[in-house]
């Protein structure tokens, strides 16, 4: 009955495409908006209840004799598409798929009603919708070049997006963006298609299925010294690694505020979730033998974001370069190899992505009312707008890991784990490297408090600023709905984190093995 379900992450999104050009008013626009984005969260919700349910029967049978391990992915299917080159649309899911896809669907939900009164909202919801359809189609493809069409499609309507409906330097950030990734995707296709040259054995056939490849383990080991940089390199750049990141906070600055939510909750997550799904599973020795180079430049991430964050007085990239920081330590979390600190690289890719929605989606609700982001012209915000303030100190509490909310989780787990893997490589005489690197991003603990209090001080409390900010209103209704969905997410995470660490961990199963085992 389900054998198909995942194909529907990507009929809903075209159809919800064929909807818009039929529409005539803004409220048909909005309607096919809101429905289809509750949709792609009814339908994540559905396969979440049915991966749970399918992986406890697999446990049952299990321990029952009848059954002997754990498949690596779930709801698998696929169709041929070009033949030749054995290029399938090959779809499936495990825990951390599932993840993103809800992480996804919520975030297109919420910059719905974010974008309630863009201008030109056709023609917008049409690239955004159309820009989600790659993410969608991303998160469920197991087959590498349909991964890597999807992810192109993901990434060609920011141009637009930022060019026509952002603002400041919108037409150099759109033009920086787009170079840079193109710069980095040029790099990805030449490690897939290294991958896809030694995919199998002398002799076997050739493919592109990640699962099959995993499986085959052949490529060489000189083969995978090259293509793992390249790989690692060109998911890296969208995941905003050091030093090529500088594309993301002028991107962010320019972008609308729905474009800014998806780009930095959900885009950027394909960087980190392409680091771990192509580049490590399928080249683990290369991984253990090269990810001191990379570790050291997720390492200078962290901390340099955060150092960046703290001089800035435009809210958005304030929040840009957070985002460089937090989405580096989901890279550097990656690179330790061990299940507790991946455990909690997804976690932070969750926490990150719920959070700096709702910091973007703030700050364009914000920038709305009075016109200007500088922290520095703004004040007294508590007393003018306290819905909306409230809701931005919820924010900043999860950025600098409050316990009970999402980001205390994912980076107390991300820093345990990491510092196991230091000890271990330091008692085993294998260098401190690790170790220093970790207590070196735990710095970035007390830089992210620096940072997220004085915007806090200097935006929502003191002498009001402008006499003009005294006649602002608070949050709308459809305001409201954008961010309470965000903040209900991020507590959920705080607060049950077993959930989804179990979630996540089913995962690792299969591919700890291949990483750590090295078969």
């Amino acid at each position: 009955m389900f054998e198909n379900i995942l194909i529907y992450f990507v009929i809903i999104p075209l159809v919800m495409l064929a909807a818009l050009g039929l529409c005539r008013n803004i409220k048909q626009i909005r309607a096919v908006a809101v429905v289809g984005s509750l949709g792609l969260i009814a339908l994540s919700t559905v396969v979440l209840l049915q991966y749970l349910d399918m992986r406890s029967a697999i446990d049952a049978a299990i321990a029952a004799g009848t059954a002997t391990e754990q498949p690596a992915m779930l709801f698998t299917n696929t169709w041929t598409w070009f033949a030749p080159l054995n290029i399938h649309l090959a779809v499936g899911v495990d825990g951390i798929s599932i993840a993103m896809l809800m992480l996804s669907s919520i975030i297109v939900f919420a910059g719905s009603f974010a974008s309630w009164t863009i201008k030109q909202p056709k023609e917008f919801f049409l690239w955004l919708i159309l820009l989600s359809t790659g993410v969608f189609g991303f998160f469920i493809s197991v087959d590498l070049f349909t991964m890597f069409m999807f992810y192109e499609v993901a990434l060609i309507p920011m141009y637009l997006l930022i060019g026509v409906w952002g603002s400041g330097k919108k037409n150099y950030s759109a033009m920086k963006l787009t170079l840079m990734l193109m710069g980095g995707s040029a790099f990805l296709m030449l490690g897939l298609i290294g991958i896809y040259y030694h995919s199998a054995p002398e002799g076997g056939q050739l493919t592109w299925n990640l699962l099959e490849i995993v499986d085959n383990d052949a490529i060489p080991h000189g083969w995978q010294q090259f293509l793992f940089p390249m790989t690692f390199v060109g998911f890296g750049v969208l995941g905003a690694m050091f030093p090529f990141h500088t594309w993301s906070p002028d991107g962010h600055a320019s972008a609308p505020t729905a474009v800014s939510m998806l780009h930095a909750g959900v885009l950027m997550k394909l960087g980190g979730y392409g680091c771990f799904r192509v580049a490590i599973y399928t080249m683990p020795q290369a991984a253990h033998e090269l990810s001191w180079i990379f570790l050291i430049l997720t390492g200078i991430s962290v901390v340099y974001g955060a150092f960046c964050a703290c001089v800035k007085t435009d809210l958005k990239y304030i929040n840009a370069y957070s985002s460089v920081s937090h989405c580096g330590l989901v890279l550097f979390a990656i690179l330790m190899l061990n299940e507790t600190a991946m455990t909690g690289a997804i976690m932070q890719m969750l926490s990150h992505g719920l959070m700096t929605a709702l910091f973007f989606a703030l700050i364009g609700m914000i920038y709305g009312r009075t016109h200007t982001r500088e922290i520095t012209e703004m004040g007294g915000m508590m007393q003018i707008m306290p819905y909306l303030s409230v809701c931005y100190v919820i924010a900043g509490l999860a950025s600098l890991g409050l316990p009970g909310l999402s980001g205390f989780v994912a980076e107390m787990t991300i820093f345990v784990g990491s510092f196991q893997a230091g000890m271990a490589d330091f008692l085993a005489g294998h260098g401190s490297l690790r170790l220093v690197f970790t207590l070196v991003a735990c710095c970035s603990i007390v830089i992210t408090a620096v940072y997220i209090l004085r915007v806090v001080g200097k935006l929502l409390f003191g002498p009001v600023h402008d006499d003009h900010h005294r006649s602002l209103t608070d949050a709308t209704w459809w305001e409201r709905v954008s961010t309470v969905s965000l903040i209900v997410c991020v507590a959920a995470i705080g607060c049950f984190p077993n959930f989804f660490s179990n979630l996540i961990k089913f995962t690792f199963d299969p591919a700890i093995f291949s990483v750590l085992g090295l078969k």
